[in-house]
């Protein structure tokens, strides 16, 4: 099996762990093509899932009561599915309503949780199951010296994505689902 095929299975393996309602992203950071950490999209250790939210954090029902009055819905507490992202269930499109969420992402786990134990990423490669980064998961990738993410998408997340690209040494490639085995 190719490597690349071998690591992005391992990243998809990671993402089933996530908690996070919206999205279930894996990461996993190799390094001279062993795994030195891996992360996914969630809550930070010991924190309760949104699922669990519902029922106990002041703050996001405080939120949902401000945004039902906010938008002049004709909903109460009880209406909201809370099977689903609040941020979803409140009807934020994707990058709004972001202090509702308590999870870190993917990619910034992965680099967490191996400084938690002590291993140097510098140099390392990332894979991903999703496009590149959003522009502060991007920055800490580079500053943790990264020297390539492997995507699943080319998709820039903005203009700053755009800069910081051109100015740092961190180089990206797309993840081709379509490799074939060895022979």
């Amino acid at each position: 099996m190719l490597w690349d095929q071998y690591f992005y299975n391992v990243a998809i393996e990671v993402a089933k762990n996530s908690k996070c309602l919206s999205r279930k992203i894996g990461a996993v950071l190799v390094k001279d093509k062993s795994i030195i950490g891996t992360g996914y999209n969630g809550p930070p250790r010991g924190i309760p899932d949104c699922t669990k939210r519902w029922e106990s954090d002041s703050f996001l029902i405080s939120c949902v009561s401000k945004r039902i009055y906010e938008t002049d819905v004709d909903l109460n507490f009880a209406d909201f599915n809370k099977s689903i992202c609040p941020r979803k269930s409140l009807g934020y499109k994707s990058g709004e309503g972001v202090e509702l969420c308590v999870a870190g992402h993917a990619e910034r786990n992965a680099l967490i949780n191996s400084a938690r134990n002590g291993i140097c990423t510098k140099d390392a490669k990332l894979y991903l199951t999703c496009e590149i980064p959003c522009t502060p998961c991007l920055i800490e990738i580079i500053n943790a010296g990264i020297e390539e993410i492997v995507v699943t998408d080319d998709i820039l997340y903005d203009k700053l994505s755009q800069y910081l690209f051109k100015f740092s040494n961190l180089k990206k490639r797309l993840y081709n689902k379509e490799v074939k085995y060895a022979k």
